[in-house]
Order: structure tokens, then sequence, then C-alpha cells
């Protein structure tokens, strides 16, 4: 690929989608699914919902939470429209913080990813 800025963004917007745009099937659909699966679970469990405060509670915890939702690229997207109307429930459920915890590392693998993918595009590995 020629651009790989381009590629990075490729990358980032879709976990293991600058894997699979070099051609590099076998870890594209390893690292994409390892991300998309994670981020599933966290999903259904109820993880778009946490941290359940607001910046002026914890301003340190909130700033990390999100740079690490942001990791999912289009899922963070996603994540954040279905924070918009949360279910009245939502802290009652035992999964509520497992949940954010699975979006979390699930964003922070990605950037990992992502890194990973933009290098191979530089040719600084292989």
């Amino acid at each position: 690929m020629e651009n790989s800025w381009f590629l990075g963004a490729i990358a980032w917007l879709v976990p293991g989608g600058g894997h699979l745009l070099q051609g590099r099937w076998e870890r594209g659909i390893l690292i994409g699914g390892a991300i998309w699966l994670m981020f599933i679970i966290g999903i259904l469990s109820g993880g778009a919902y946490y941290p359940g405060f607001d910046f002026r509670d914890g301003a340190l915890l909130v700033i990390l939470n999100f740079f690490a939702k942001l990791g999912n690229g289009l899922g963070f997207f996603l994540s954040l429209f279905l924070k918009m109307n949360p279910p009245k429930d939502i802290a009652a459920w035992a999964t509520f913080e497992y949940g954010g915890r699975f979006l979390e590392v699930a964003g922070l693998l990605n950037f990992l990813a992502t890194i990973d993918a933009f290098d191979i595009a530089v040719r600084r590995k292989e």
C-alpha cells in the first residue's frame, strides 16, 4: 500500500483491517476477531455505560476510560451512541464494570494492532 498513514487510519477504524489490506490474512483475522469479540462481550455486558459518573467526580478515570475506548475505532462511536440512552437498572447489572474493562482493553489492544500494521506498512517490521 502506498500511503501508510491511510492504512494506519483504516487499521484504527476497523480492527484487523490494516493487516487485511496488506494481505496478512491470518494476522488480520486473529487480531480483528479478538478485538471484535472483546468489544461485543463488553457491549453485551453493559460496558458502554461505564463509568457511571461524571467528569467532575473523577476526571482522571474518565479521561483514561475515554482514551481507552477511543481505540475501538468505529466501535467507539457505537458505544457513544449506546451510552446516550442507558437502561435504568444498568448499575445493578453484575457485569456492568467488567464490560467497561472489556471495552477498554479492546481499545488499547487495537492501538497496538494499529501501530503494528503501520510499522509493517513503512517496512520497519515484517
